[in-house]
């Protein structure tokens, strides 16, 4: 197996704060966590940071980051870590490199066939160059598409439509009497991560699993298809990693602690994250032979996708024979790293992150996140020339290794877990970055300064505060009155919780640290998501293709790292969660009531014969099975409410850190009764 390189560039930027001149308002609301005065100072830094990127640069730094495939562990990757390390010493950051270990699998052999039920069908299995798209053409270097840590096999056996292949699409197949024990299935993407479709089609017997491409999703559904528009063209294939990431992410074989050369590894055959069965992604024209050589039941009517081929899906059985050969080995992944220290807090640590790899060339995803990274770090870098000194050190990441698994972030941070908790204040992620809205997600804590960040940053298009857009957003789309009324009377947008599936996932879930996701999109569709057509010509001509909210990230982003790293106290807001938390609690009592009802009413109808009277003979379905109403939830708190007064503290539970079942720390909150008015530090 190729050796790789997994490169995380990390900065450190602490100084101390410089006083200058002040033409901010006298009377003017002081930045939450700030006095006023330490506000003033802090608000002309801030405009000076904000004045500093260049839609110029960060279209020069795609060109030469997306110029040919960099997946991790290639010539490319390495030469692309180099690259940015040279540019982070340029701007006057120091940088080093940090290496890891890691299991990589990469294909050795390919084939998807059709032996029975329908004519003799090979798939292509392949992306085609388009003669528009100069570095299409770079086969060489691209990884063929496959799926990442699938397991290797040869299985040839009937074949079953599951749809998106998600446990209630499973129900239904069991509702008309279809087992997909013993075969091979074919799923869609979307509805879930990809993943989960493999993992459950194992769980239910299953030998294989295909997933497509669907046209309803990404395809000419949606609009016209690359290189004429930016949807997913007919031979176009989503690669991606199906490790069972929800157990844990990173390195397969050393969960809990960083891949070092001496670090105790599993064995492949006893590493739980790699899948149980073989997976393979093909795109739509691969997928049309296989699906119109199904017979059987006609799929329900939500089952079907593109309306140009067979619009009638059939779930049942035709021969199919898909094979694969994945080639173990360790690889060596790599994290660039340096730092200057903090001169009020110098141990307490803010930390930025992008990733720089990619599955191909993948200039939208990730290198439009990694370029307003680097832009931020140029900023900063003038303004340390200019006198700025922030009272926390900062770090500036640029990961590898984040698309088999988050490689190169969850090393770093299982590495480093013990500094981690004793320093580390907040990470603030983006993973690629289109046109639209401002969009964050993390934790609650730092919701009302996300919300405070949005405020300050001018959204190019309308020229509103990005804050502002995104509000008469969320307007137009709510679904309900309540809804509407609660964004209109609230104070701060809600942010969504973060699941996995960037580099903020061990920060967050492992170490305990505060994080949040941003970037901005909404307004760029497209379908070339993992594919080699994510490159420099797809991105300037149907996304951000002047690169003025790539400059708008590298703002966000800035300013978000500044006001963290200078605040006389950190503006984590408690009440914020609270309040998150209620909903979190209303939502599950109207889910378990809802679950209870409808339970209720199936049992029922099944007394009732409802099922058996409406069933047609013709298209026999099995009826349900009466079920035990489950109890409603019980809630409790343990231990003493504490008063507002009081320090906030929060934990992480001690058990094992190198067991596979505790990778995920258990946090618990004590959350005051009244809303918390000023800043605190974690």
């Amino acid at each position: 197996m190729n050796r790789t390189a997994a490169i995380a560039s990390i900065l450190f930027v602490g100084i101390s704060l410089a006083p200058i001149g002040s033409h901010v308002a006298a009377d003017e609301q002081p930045l939450f966590g700030y006095s006023t005065e330490s506000s003033r100072t802090e608000r002309q830094w801030e405009e000076k940071l904000r004045a500093i990127p260049s839609p110029d640069n960060l279209r020069a730094y795609m060109q030469k980051l997306s110029a040919h495939p960099h997946h991790v562990g290639s010539q490319a990757d390495k030469a692309n870590a180099e690259w940015i390390a040279s540019k982070f010493k340029e701007f006057g950051l120091d940088t080093h490199i940090e290496q890891f270990d890691v299991l990589f699998p990469t294909p050795k052999e390919r084939l998807v066939e059709l032996v029975e039920g329908g004519p003799k069908f090979v798939a292509k299995l392949e992306e085609p160059a388009l003669s528009q798209d100069p570095t299409s053409d770079q086969k060489s270097e691209q990884l063929p598409s496959y799926n990442a840590y699938s397991i290797d096999g040869d299985v040839t056996a009937p074949l079953v439509y599951v749809n998106y292949g998600i446990p209630e699409d499973y129900e239904q197949l069991d509702h008309m009497g279809i087992s997909v024990k013993g075969k091979i299935v074919i799923a869609r993407y979307y509805h879930s991560w990809r993943g989960i479709k493999p993992k459950v089609a194992a769980e239910h017997g299953a030998l294989g699993c295909l997933i497509y491409s669907d046209p309803h999703e990404d395809g000419f559904v949606r609009g016209e298809t690359f290189p004429a528009g930016p949807f997913r063209p007919l031979d176009g294939v989503q690669r991606g990693s199906v490790a069972d990431m929800p157990f844990y992410p990173g390195d397969p074989l050393t969960p809990g602690v960083g891949a070092t050369k001496d670090a105790k590894r599993l064995k492949i055959e006893d590493a739980p994250t790699i899948t149980k069965i073989p997976v393979l992604p093909i795109s739509y024209a691969d997928a049309q032979p296989l699906l119109a050589a199904l017979t059987g039941r006609v799929a329900p009517d939500g089952w079907r996708g593109g309306p140009r081929h067979h619009l009638s899906r059939r779930p049942g059985p035709s021969e199919s024979s898909p094979q694969s050969e994945i080639e173990l080995g360790h690889q060596a992944t790599l994290r660039c790293h340096r730092e200057i220290q903090g001169a009020t807090f110098p141990d307490e640590w803010v930390i930025r992150g992008n990733h720089h790899d990619g599955w191909v060339n993948g200039a939208e995803d990730p290198i439009s996140g990694q370029v307003a990274l680097m832009e931020e770090a140029r900023a900063l870098g003038e303004l340390v020339k200019s006198g700025w000194k922030p009272k926390r050190t900062i770090i500036y990441c640029a990961w590898d290794g984040e698309e088999p698994g988050l490689l190169g972030s969850t090393e770093w941070a299982e590495q480093h877990y013990d500094e981690l908790r004793a320093h580390g204040v907040a990470y603030i992620n983006s993973d690629g970055n289109g046109r639209g809205y401002l969009g964050v997600e993390g934790s609650h804590t730092l919701e009302k300064f996300s919300n405070d960040i949005a405020h300050d940053i001018s959204d190019p298009e309308t020229k509103l505060s990005a804050w502002k857009r995104q509000r008469l957003h969320e307007i137009a789309n709510a679904k309900t009155p309540e809804q509407r009324e609660e964004i209109r009377k609230r104070p701060d947008l809600r942010i969504p919780a973060l699941g996995s599936g960037s580099d903020y996932t061990a920060f967050l879930q492992h170490d305990g640290v505060a994080s949040l996701n941003i970037g901005f999109g909404g307004e760029d569709e497209g379908g070339i998501y993992h594919s080699i057509y994510d490159d420099f010509y797809w991105y300037t001509h149907f996304s951000d293709t002047d690169f003025v909210y790539g400059r708008a990230l590298a703002q966000t982003g800035g300013t978000a790292i500044m006001r963290l790293a200078d605040a006389d106290l950190l503006p984590f807001e408690f009440g914020n969660l609270s309040d998150t938390v209620q909903t979190y609690l209303k939502e599950l009592k109207t889910l378990s009531q809802k679950m209870q009802d409808d339970i209720k009413e199936r049992n029922k109808e099944i007394e009732e014969g409802v099922f058996k009277a409406t069933d047609d003979p013709k298209k026999p379905l099995v009826p349900p099975s009466v079920e035990a109403v489950p109890p409603p939830p019980e809630f409790r708190s343990d231990g003493k409410r504490r008063g507002c007064h009081q320090s906030q503290r929060w934990g992480i539970s001690k058990s094992s850190r190198t067991s596979q079942r505790q990778w995920r720390r258990r946090t618990f909150f004590c959350l005051p009764r009244c809303g918390q008015q000023n800043a605190h530090r974690q």
